[in-house]
């Protein structure tokens, strides 16, 4: 999940600098508001590492989500972009981290903590990508 983000934020980053793409106003603001969305969905590690997996799980929900809503508003360079992200962030979606108690699963499995904080420097990686493609300030 994270090679797959890197990839295609350095893919992004090298086509804005090489001014392939240039983004309009309102794409920069679909990005700024998605970047802040993955910041209050997954914050720092230490604060999502002190939290129970159902937690975790949900916040990578929520920042999936994010990307998903941002999809929905753009169009061309932007919204492939954002299409490979939420492709690349997918597998969040067939993860539980609640106790199956010998019931149907819908193939839900139960990720490690290894996975949860692998997505969670993806999402990091994106919110930067996505701060930088809005001229924003990361903090």
């Amino acid at each position: 999940m994270q090679r797959a983000i890197e990839d295609v934020a350095l893919e992004a980053e090298r086509l804005i600098r090489d001014q392939v793409w240039v983004l309009t106003p309102a794409e920069r603001l679909v990005v700024a508001k998605a970047a802040t969305e993955l910041e209050a969905a997954v914050g720092t590690p230490q604060s999502q590492q002190s939290l129970p997996a159902v937690d975790r799980l949900e916040h990578l929900r929520e920042a999936l989500a994010a990307v998903a809503i941002a999809l929905a508003h753009v169009h061309g360079r932007l919204a492939w972009f954002l299409g490979a992200a939420a492709t690349a962030l997918t597998p969040v979606l067939h993860w539980r981290a609640l106790s199956a108690e010998d019931g149907p699963t819908f193939g839900a499995v139960s990720p490690t903590l290894q996975q949860y904080t692998d997505a969670e420097e993806a999402i990091r990686r994106l919110r930067s990508a996505l701060a930088s493609m809005a001229d924003i300030v990361i903090t």
